[in-house]
């Protein structure tokens, strides 16, 4: 069971060795996550992108470009088309966003031809370690599903779940986050929660726990669920997965505990054929590489199934 960064990374020692794709990598920070990454040992890359624009860059940050494959390709929509085309063709396990929109990478991760779509709904999963909580935590979607209908979060769980697994946890705990933890017909959420947890009982939601609906302090501090009287609850503090109900419960959580709290994080696209790493270009450089590290153990699981 990884119980925080450090595990993931001996994860990935003991997987075979992983490459990774970036398109339009002329970027600083991307190029500077995937050279400490392959200094640790986490994965090889393919840079795709202007030769022009990655030469210097490599030279500023003291990068030695014999240490990768190299692929000049200075359109950026050509350059994502054939970094994503790599990881289709498994010559790559994982694609990365570079320097180029978010709009653009998604378009390449669903090309119909070369892209890595499933059928599934695409959904994000952030990942955090956090000083003083003892394991884990994934947040789910905080960037890429707005308004989640009860047949997206049924697909959002199974995609995270796949996550949980690789991560080595059996039987993850699932909350379906809301205000409150009763079901009140006017908030529809909780109904929707309700709904989630009965679907897992009726085992149309398999390899998980859920329990919904939760207030978040039931489902993450234990203490929280004693004093409220919630033992009697599936999750009682001890939830490995929050299920947010939209994109701004989501996103504002992610923000709050990147900004105001001691932790670590690194997020995935999943619901892919391979694990897309797409973070903001405001991430520092450890949490892009705990994202490719996060990335190598989920492509080592998928590779297992």
């Amino acid at each position: 069971m990884s119980k925080g960064f450090d595990d993931l990374l001996s994860k990935v020692s003991q997987c075979s060795r992983k490459k990774v794709s970036v398109a339009v990598a002329q970027d600083a920070p991307v190029m500077e996550a995937v050279e400490e990454a392959r200094k640790r040992g986490i994965a090889d890359a393919i840079l795709v992108g202007d030769m022009e624009k990655i030469t210097p860059i490599a030279e500023e940050l003291g990068i030695d470009l014999s240490n990768y494959e190299l692929i000049d390709e200075k359109d950026t929509l050509e350059a994502a088309h054939k970094a994503v085309e790599l990881v289709h063709n498994k010559k790559a396990d994982m694609y990365m966003k570079g320097l180029v929109d978010t709009k653009s990478f998604l378009k390449s991760v669903l090309d119909k031809e070369v892209g890595l779509r499933t059928g599934k709904p695409l959904s994000h999963v952030a990942v955090f370690e956090i000083k003083g909580h003892e394991k884990l935590l994934f947040l789910t979607d905080v960037a890429f599903i707005p308004y989640p209908t009860l047949e997206d979060k049924v697909s959002i769980i199974e995609n995270t779940v796949s996550v949980v697994h690789a991560c080595g946890i059996p039987n993850p705990k699932v909350a379906p986050v809301a205000a409150v933890e009763v079901v009140n017909p006017k908030m529809q959420v909780t109904v929707e929660a309700d709904e989630l947890t009965k679907m897992c009982a009726e085992g149309k939601i398999t390899g998980c726990v859920v329990d919904g609906p939760l207030s978040l302090d039931l489902a993450i501090d234990p203490e929280a669920a004693k004093h409220k009287g919630a033992e009697g609850r599936k999750i009682v503090g001890d939830a490995d997965v929050i299920l947010f109900p939209d994109i701004h419960a989501g996103n504002i959580t992610y923000k709050a505990l990147t900004h105001l709290c001691d932790c670590k994080n690194g997020c995935i696209l999943t619901g892919t054929k391979a694990p897309v790493i797409l973070t903001s270009r405001s991430d520092s450089t450890e949490t892009k590489v705990n994202s490719i590290a996060l990335a190598a153990v989920v492509a080592e699981s998928l590779k297992e199934v």
